[in-house]
């Protein structure tokens, strides 16, 4: 991507390093390694797994360490790099509600390490980048980003960007009501049966992401010629299909929440392609 002239978002904020919420004595490693794969393969929610391990190891307590210092922060130019993404997500969204004849509320990326309070339960580490729709906010530990990399293969700024708008595309569905209508039917549900709502809310996310994209690169040229093959890749290697296999070696896809990787490439790339909100209609799509 080519960003070195773009502006950065005040609606961030960096909570590494102090302000979050943290175990007394600390959630160890193994925990938080357990729940992950919980999370990803298992579908099993890792908050789960991570409360259990809180319960016996007490409850939580605010720390006392200090903010990074910004002149030491070996993560200050990703730090601006996703003040950037998010601003070009501000401009976008912001030009498309105004399209539609609405304005568009921006969200706030927290970057934290380990764990931190949101207004949806503690946030930890090991359930991956997340959207809350009760005070909306994007809650992403940096770390992730390594994980793409180096577990998943799956690196590169463009992937980043596609992992960030897609959590931005949560906070689009939550403006324009669909969250709301989503939830709804979570408990008049069976697990298997919200777990295909899950999927194409998830998918939708997918398409917004695409959409920002296709609308940014047009506003502006940003994309090298490599880009949007990173998010397909990213897209490829977090597919429910793809992770079940390197774990278990059988794919289950009535488990599925976040849909296969074909699904998931394929939804992004509509997205992209079309530039339209419409065409990211996954609820009323027969074949996902």
């Amino acid at each position: 991507m080519r960003l070195e002239d773009e502006r950065e978002s005040d609606n961030f904020e960096d909570r590494r390093g102090g302000g979050g919420m943290r175990k007394a004595g600390g959630i160890g490693v193994g925990t938080v390694v357990i729940a992950l794969v919980a999370s990803y393969f298992l579908g099993v929610d890792p908050s789960t797994v991570i409360s259990v391990a809180q319960q016996v190891q007490g409850p939580p307590t605010q720390s006392q360490a200090q903010p990074i210092d910004p002149a030491k922060d070996p993560d200050a130019a990703l730090k601006s790099e996703m003040r950037k993404v998010l601003a070009k997500t501000e401009d976008t969204w912001g030009d498309l509600f105004r399209q539609m004849g609405g304005q568009y509320q921006t969200p706030k990326l927290v970057a934290f390490s380990g764990r931190t309070g949101t207004a949806c339960g503690a946030g930890d580490a090991a359930m991956g980048p997340f959207y809350c729709p009760g005070d909306r906010m994007v809650y992403l530990d940096m770390n992730f980003f390594r994980e793409m990399e180096q577990r998943f293969k799956a690196g590169g700024d463009f992937a980043r960007a596609y992992v960030i708008a897609h959590e931005i595309g949560h906070h689009v569905q939550n403006l324009t009501g669909i969250t709301q209508k989503t939830d709804e039917l979570r408990g008049r549900m069976s697990q298997k049966e919200y777990n295909r709502v899950s999927v194409r809310v998830e998918l939708q996310a997918d398409c917004f992401a695409g959409v920002w994209a296709h609308h940014a690169e047009r506003k502006k040229s940003f994309l090298d010629p490599n880009d949007v093959d990173e998010a397909l890749r990213a897209a490829n290697a977090i597919g429910d299909d793809m992770l079940q296999k390197q774990s278990r070696g059988v794919v289950v896809p009535d488990s599925f929440t976040h849909g296969s990787s074909a699904q998931r490439i394929r939804w992004f790339k509509t997205g992209f392609e079309t530039g339209s909100m419409k065409a990211c209609d996954t609820f009323a799509a027969r074949d996902v």
